[in-house]
């Protein structure tokens, strides 16, 4: 029986960059795909940090303290977020900056990180710069190559970003869907075409090489001294004088 795979695309968006520095999140979203396909589950929340957020960071997602006033704080909703997301794997572009802020969240609300929620994590823009070498491999930048219409993203929302990142890891890992696949074919071509293979049935043709080559040939291998020994044979044709 096929085991279904789940994947969750996770994102965030926080008051600042560091929260060594005491920064917050203020919104988390895990959007769910089960083999490969959106299957409609999210997991959102906005999130009340108890600070202000970062003039750049307002920029980014368009949110000010004062839109979050009322929210849960992430206390209110950690045992909801580690239901969902528990024993997953997840899919963050640039895993450190999410991963560094729930494990700040979740240590502060429950004393754990993401390392007890036993997450498989993948880091699709890892998997970017791997694919694509040098070049800008932001999600706005990824979406572009691959093909995956962004034109709703005006400002960062976890939601909406969160789905963006599946349809770009889809297109990203597209072909290692069929590649067991694939091989399985092209090792079933080489059987079958060995298989129907005729016997060999003609005449071993015996080359009539002159007698100056043969001197050449064996004072090439003197040459070579003892790193010759494995070739270190007259070839298998006959040399005519």
């Amino acid at each position: 029986m096929e085991v279904a795979e789940r994947i969750l695309f996770v994102d965030t968006e926080t008051t600042g960059l560091d929260p060594r520095a005491g920064h917050r999140l203020i919104e988390v979203a895990a959007v769910e795909s089960i083999n490969r396909k959106l299957t409609g589950r999210v997991f959102h929340h906005l999130v009340n940090p108890g600070r202000d957020i970062d003039p750049g960071a307002t920029a980014v997602h368009g949110m000010s303290a004062e839109d979050l006033v009322g929210k849960p704080r992430f206390a209110e909703i950690a045992d909801e977020f580690i239901e969902f997301v528990k024993g997953a794997t997840v899919v963050i572009h640039n895993a450190a900056f999410d991963l560094g802020f729930l494990d700040s969240e979740l240590t502060r609300a429950r004393g754990m990180t993401t390392a007890a929620l036993e997450l498989t994590v993948i880091d699709s823009l890892l998997m970017a710069r791997e694919q694509f070498p040098g070049k800008r491999n932001s999600l706005d930048a990824l979406c572009d190559r691959l093909g995956v219409d962004n034109s709703a993203r005006n400002v960062h929302g976890a939601v909406l970003d969160s789905r963006l990142l599946a349809e770009v890891y889809f297109a990203l890992t597209r072909g290692q869907a069929v590649l067991g696949m694939d091989a399985a074919l092209a090792s079933d071509a080489v059987v079958n075409e060995t298989l129907s293979m005729e016997p060999f049935s003609g005449a071993l043709v015996a080359l009539d090489v002159p007698e100056s080559a043969l001197i050449m040939h064996r004072a090439f291998l003197d040459s070579l001294g003892a790193n010759a020994k494995p070739w270190d044979s007259t070839p298998e044709v006959r040399f005519a004088g």
